[in-house]
């Protein structure tokens, strides 16, 4: 087995007598990989012109620019979903042939909506084994003039099928209207790339009422881009701060805008109710503590990569949390809802549907379980981190601890700058 051992680390003031850990901390956070992963398929779509500066080190961030230089005829994406989406859209649109393959994992996540509308627009693209599913071999692109420049999409699945069409939409013939069916989910993402694409030039206009995206046949400008900071990878020092035992915790998080493209900024709010301040300074913000609301209810429809990390957070500070907009977890790298049930009873605590794939709570259990708990990952790199920040009160193991590396590779060597981090292999 290969795992973390994580600890609060105590202070010893005199001999044998021990204090709270104090809490003070600067971060370098890892960049962006959503803004990332989106810069890089305009800037491919430039012919390769743009600047882009502070591009994330994450794997899948790394996986896509491997991919993009890549001529090998097979892709394979490893379990990067994002990547496999806006690869399977941009390979189709320059009329590419590919392969689209990745884990095991990654073969059993949907893409049938997205080929779909592909195919819709001129792409030649099939089933290499089950219908809907990846692997896909891509056979090139025949859009003409006389291509349709219309179409309708779920917009509840994946906003990252939605970001790859409208992608790709400056260099279709006619450009692209989509039309959104139903609810609108993780709408800051589709929200970022729309900004991205307007600041490299795109013509792009969203109509949120009528649920259209419109964008004209108009060419992307090469310009220079920096990446910001990553608010999902903020959220575990968010959790850190709120369940610190020292009441004068004090993080500072660099290279963070008050104003973000990114959803997940949404932290901020969350947060505020669990506990913990946003002081934005020249450099980033800066975490403290403040008073803890008891109960609190959250929609998680627009940032549902921060439910993980408020549930686990929420859980060890006794809040009774009432969740809603996380269907799309079980449908993530594993089922997120599940691994969460799982783990939680771990911790003392459960996840419990009170309404069929819509309302969730999140309580503390009457009896905690003995021991430090040891939790399971699922190869998902959220399921390790939003159960680290626990290390704040108490003894955790964490398996599989390598899974970060898909978008916070320095995730274990910052929390060490908190906790005892000791690496156990077996």
């Amino acid at each position: 087995m290969n795992a973390v051992r994580l600890n609060p680390p105590a202070t010893l003031t005199k001999p044998g007598i021990v204090q709270d850990h104090q809490v003070r901390a600067t971060i370098p956070l890892a960049s962006s990989k959503s803004e990332s992963n989106r810069a890089l398929i305009i800037d491919a779509l430039t012919g390769f012109r743009c600047d882009l500066q502070n591009l994330s080190t994450a794997r899948d961030t790394q996986t896509m620019i491997r991919l993009l230089k890549s001529e090998d005829t097979t892709a394979d994406v490893l379990d990067a979903g994002t990547t496999m989406r806006f690869l399977t859209a941009y390979f189709s649109v320059t009329g590419q042939h590919k392969i689209m393959t990745g884990t095991p994992r990654m073969c059993e996540r949907p893409i049938g909506i997205l080929v779909d509308a592909l195919r819709a627009l001129g792409a030649d693209i099939t089933y290499l084994k089950n219908e809907g599913y990846p692997p896909l071999q891509i056979n090139g692109f025949a859009a003409s003039a006389e291509s349709t420049n219309r179409l309708s999409i779920r917009g509840d699945v994946s906003s990252q099928y939605i970001s790859a069409l409208v992608m790709i939409a400056p260099l279709l013939p006619n450009g692209l209207t989509l039309e959104l069916t139903g609810a609108i989910g993780s709408r800051p993402y589709i929200e970022m790339t729309l900004e991205q694409m307007r600041y490299f030039g795109a013509d792009v206009r969203a109509d949120w009422e009528a649920k259209t995206i419109t964008v004209a046949p108009r060419p992307y400008v090469p310009k220079p881009y920096a990446i910001e900071s990553d608010w999902s990878g903020a959220s575990y020092w968010y959790s850190v701060a709120a369940l610190a035992t020292d009441e004068t915790a004090e993080i500072n998080l660099l290279g963070l805008k008050a104003k973000s493209l990114q959803g997940d900024s949404a932290i901020v709010s969350i947060m505020r109710l669990l506990g913990v301040e946003s002081t934005f300074t020249d450099t980033g913000v800066r975490l403290t503590k403040i008073p803890t609301h008891q109960t609190m209810v959250w929609d998680f429809t627009d940032c549902p990569d921060l439910a993980q990390t408020v549930a686990v957070c929420a859980a060890v500070k006794g809040v009774v949390l009432r969740m809603t907009g996380i269907e799309s977890l079980k449908i993530k790298e594993t089922d997120r809802v599940a691994a969460l049930q799982a783990e939680l009873q771990k911790i003392g605590a459960e996840l419990v549907e009170l309404e069929t794939n819509h309302l969730y709570e999140v309580h503390q259990l009457a009896i905690a379980p003995p021991g430090p708990a040891t939790i399971a990952t699922y190869d998902d790199h959220r399921m390790a981190m939003a159960f680290a920040p626990v290390a704040m009160q108490q003894e955790i193991i964490i398996e599989e601890p390598g899974v970060v590396a898909k978008s916070y590779p320095s995730f274990w060597e910052d929390m060490a700058r908190v906790a005892t981090v000791e690496f156990i292999t077996e």
